[in-house]
């Protein structure tokens, strides 16, 4: 229980974001003692992956934070030649939630997410599920309609967003919630309690066993069109089936994420998918972009010479630092206007400008040109394109090195927060924290995320903040016979919007139901997201409607319909330095939350940062011992299960033919087929040292065998 906590520790980890989760797996793998709490209920943060009930009380929580809960009293604990710097406990990182249904709101008896559990309160009725997740009025819901149909029509109507971000601001259409059912997918309790090694591996072990089973069926459309219309109300039932990431980003295949997950072990944790495709829009069409060598001379849509430019081009800026001569005089240019230098034709341009290098049109060159390296180099490690996607979401990254802090005797506590730093006048440090619960507890180190500290210390900063919009679609933006999971960039049509960036999710990357897509988008902040997103919303959507007659057969070129969509601003302080914090100790140690960038560099190298701080030489995050390498205490005996995987030297296919994912806990409702899914339950930790690209991570891949180091 969190009464029990100890009482003298190495590090107090506060928030259990992907930053602090890494920092807390890295320092209880060299044997320091960790105390890593959180004041939610689930793991992650701003990281965090819901159900949609559980995203609907995580509205409400957004919306309802207007004080701090009183925590017992902390004054009488601070001693004589002893200040105190008291933390806040509201969350201020999330602005500007507004949420609209363009599904039927027709009110069905008895609506039970399936699968919720009586003791966690996650039985939900038809009239409190769209109270709490839809427009109050029929009638507002038929004017957004129109509004939406009315924009397609006359794209010039939309206005330019040139309003200013509000602290506080809540749309009068947002939701209003009464009774908000609790999350059923947070890996959490209910009250707050100190988690332990034992069931975070169970825990793990249970993500491993369900991963193989539930993996849908990708090859049938005809299932799709025979569903039903969804409803809100089914929405309500099959909530269980979302995962819905308050973040969305792609691991690079030789980023610095994939890299540590592979040093670490931490891949075993977790499986993954390889995006399938990588989409643009031009003329107003929606178009698969070619990638790998293979997709540029198989593409019909360029001629031979525009596939020899290409080809051309991409071998350059693969090693474009051996040629100086190519760029230098355009260093101070933009890498759009470079392009045009190059002879490129405008299909080509574009590609590259957004589908490829996915920068916007005023980055500079070398920016440019770095992009595209990176892009480049990597292709062929998974796949076709160099993106990778954690089945069950981006939360799952975060709670994966939380499960490894765990294994290696990291104290877990949700539900609980620090009050207050207690510091030594005479040094200036950190000396102990003081709980929720009033104990008082010694620390060497203190790490915190930047959404804990107090006004007084950020009170000089200004932040930067991006845009957020979450759609449930009927449909993918560009059909096909198999489900993809994609990333679109689309330009702006104007010098004062944003680029957007947006990722669709099939069912088989285990994020949303049969007959259902989610759809994040994300772009920096120029006023509210509800602002900066619609414009792309109107473009490449439709408002859901219920006339027969215009859903009566599909036509090609239809756009999907919306079925729900919740808009919200994220702040950003990823480029804040640690010294624009004021007054803090010299061992108190600040985490940012996630950026608007598409990858994880940024996390992984401030994590890295940090322990080399506190732990200068130590390795960061080295690779877990072999089972049998592992001394226990007491008489020796080892755990049923420690969290490492069957021995295994070599990586592993196995197919599975008509699986019934009715049993399983995520499961879809049909008999699904496994194409391949190759795991990988061992790696030897000598040829990683000597050869990290021979290893893998645990990949869920669609048709192909990928070897292991394949290029």
């Amino acid at each position: 229980m969190a009464d029990s906590l100890p009482a003298e520790l190495d590090v107090v980890v506060l928030g259990t974001g992907l930053q602090e989760a890494i920092i807390a797996a890295a320092y209880s793998r060299i044997g320091k003692k960790v105390l890593h709490v959180d004041r939610n209920n689930y793991y992650g943060g701003d990281w965090a992956s819901f159900s949609f009930s559980g995203l609907l009380s995580w509205i409400e929580e957004c919306r309802g934070q207007s004080t701090s809960n009183a925590g017992a009293n902390w004054k009488d604990k601070i001693l004589e030649g002893e200040d105190a710097i008291q933390l806040d406990q509201i969350e201020k990182t999330i602005e500007n939630v507004e949420v609209f249904c363009f599904a039927s709101t027709i009110t069905e008896e008895d609506i039970v997410e399936e699968g919720a559990l009586e003791n966690k309160q996650s039985n939900v009725d038809s009239d409190s599920a769209i109270a709490n997740g839809a427009l109050t009025s029929q009638d507002e819901k038929d004017q957004t309609s129109k509004v939406m149909n009315d924009e397609e029509e006359n794209p010039e109507n939309i206005k330019d967003p040139d309003s200013s971000l509000s602290t506080k601001d809540v749309s009068t259409e947002i939701i209003q919630p009464e009774d908000i059912p609790s999350s059923t997918d947070v890996s959490s309790p209910t009250t707050s309690e100190t988690s332990v090694a034992k069931e975070l591996i169970a825990d793990s072990s249970e993500i491993k066993t369900n991963n193989i089973e539930q993996a849908p069926d990708v090859s049938s459309q005809e299932v799709t069109k025979q569903t039903k219309k969804m409803t809100y109300s089914q929405i309500i039932k099959n909530g269980r089936k979302f995962n819905i990431d308050l973040t969305s980003k792609f691991l690079y295949a030789r980023g610095s994420l994939v890299d540590l997950l592979i040093k670490s072990n931490v891949s075993r944790y977790a499986e993954f998918k390889n995006i399938n495709r990588i989409l643009a829009v031009q003329e107003g069409k929606v178009q698969q972009v070619p990638c790998s060598r293979a997709d540029v001379f198989a593409s019909k849509r360029l001629s031979m010479i525009e596939k020899r430019m290409l080809m051309k081009f991409l071998t350059f800026c693969l090693e474009y630092e051996e040629h100086p001569d190519e760029y230098q005089d355009f260093k101070d240019c933009t890498f759009s206007s470079y392009l045009k230098t190059k002879k490129l034709t405008a299909s080509l341009q574009h590609y590259i400008l957004h589908s490829i290098a996915m920068i916007s049109e005023s980055a500079n060159t070398i920016k440019g040109l770095q992009a595209t390296q990176h892009f480049l180099q990597c292709l062929g490690r998974y796949g076709n394109t160099p993106f990778l996607f954690p089945l069950y979401g981006i939360g799952e990254m975060p709670q994966c090195f939380c499960r490894m802090s765990a294994v290696f005797g990291g104290t877990y506590c949700l539900r609980h927060s620090v009050q207050c730093l207690v510091v030594d006048r005479e040094t200036a440090r950190c000396k102990a924290v003081i709980d929720s619960n009033g104990l008082r507890i010694t620390c060497e180190h203190f790490i915190v995320n930047d959404s804990y500290l107090p006004k007084k210390s950020t009170k000089n900063i200004q932040y930067r903040y991006f845009s957020r919009a979450v759609l449930i679609t009927d449909s993918s933006i560009l059909k096909s016979e198999s489900e993809q999971i994609s990333i679109l960039t689309v330009p702006a049509r104007e010098d004062c919007q944003p680029l957007v960036r947006i990722i669709e999710l099939c069912p088989s990357s285990m994020t949303c139901p049969q007959g259902t897509y989610l759809v994040h988008l994300t772009c920096p902040s120029n006023g509210t997201a509800k602002e900066d997103l619609e414009p792309v919303m109107y473009r490449l959507f439709a408002a859901y409607s219920e006339n027969k007659e215009n859903d009566s057969h599909e036509c090609e070129g239809e756009k999907p319909k919306v079925l729900w969509a919740l808009f919200f601003n994220v702040r950003d302080s990823s480029a804040v330095d640690r010294n624009a914090y004021e007054g803090l100790p010299s061992n108190v140690y600040v985490c940012s939350g996630p950026s608007a960038a598409l990858g994880f560099e940024q996390s992984v190298e401030q994590a890295e940062a940090i322990f080399h701080q506190i732990c200068p030489g130590e390795e960061f995050c080295p690779a877990a011992p072999n089972p049998e390498d592992i001394i226990y205490d007491g008489d020796g005996a080892r755990p049923e299960n420690a969290g490492f995987g069957a021995p295994s030297e070599t990586l592993t296919v196995e197919r599975e033919e008509n699986v019934d994912a009715d049993t399983a806990e995520h499961g879809q409702d049909k008999k699904e087929k496994v194409s391949e899914v190759s795991t990988i339950n061992k790696m030897d930790r000598e040829s990683e040292t000597s050869s990290p690209d021979t290893q893998t991570l645990k990949n869920s891949i669609n048709e192909t065998e990928i070897p292991k180091d394949a290029e």
